[in-house]
């Protein structure tokens, strides 16, 4: 099964980077990605993507609160939002570049924008200066809309932001500084 994900991996890549000019800058990437990844039907899994690597992986039912019972993410392989979000993002930048936290940790590598381009992420929750505190990431698309991984028993999917309550705004990875 673990051979199959890194095949399927390798194809979305393949395909995802097989036809993109080679001065395709990042936030278009992201979203071929976006669109490859949601082509697979990759299931929802609380906790998923949160593996050693970035990618599909089997959840954890520690901390589910989902409205299916008893918790199907132990023997679920997918993704979760920031497992989402971190492996698009892992597959444009050709390594890890979030991580495997949650959305807090997430957002905190990124900078918060005014005008959203596609590929930015939209995070929902409460974000101030002095604390973060989210609950939800989707994919930027453009027009309103992101690729979101919603909920136990969705699929990767293409959403209305609007849709979601709690929006806390756009952000955009900021990579870490350099030493001098």
């Amino acid at each position: 099964m673990k051979r199959r994900l890194v095949v399927a991996a390798a194809l979305i890549l393949l395909t995802a980077t097989a036809s993109v000019p080679l001065d395709l800058s990042l936030p278009p990437r992201i979203v071929q990605l976006a669109y490859e990844i949601e082509r697979y039907g990759i299931a929802y899994s609380w906790g998923g993507g949160h593996a050693e690597e970035p990618g599909p992986s089997k959840g954890t039912c520690r901390g589910y609160r989902g409205r299916i019972k008893p918790c199907p993410a132990a023997r679920t392989r997918g993704l979760d939002c920031s497992g989402l979000a971190r492996w698009v993002y892992a597959l444009a930048h050709g390594r890890d570049v979030l991580g495997p936290g949650n959305t807090d940790a997430h957002v905190r590598k990124m900078r918060r924008v005014k005008s959203p381009k596609p590929g930015d992420l939209a995070f929902f929750g409460k974000i101030t200066k002095k604390t973060v505190k989210t609950h939800h990431v989707g994919i930027y698309l453009g027009n309103g809309t992101m690729m979101n991984a919603p909920e136990t028993g969705a699929i990767v999917r293409v959403d209305d932001i609007a849709e979601k309550k709690d929006f806390a705004g756009f952000y955009r990875y900021r990579p870490p500084r350099t030493a001098r």
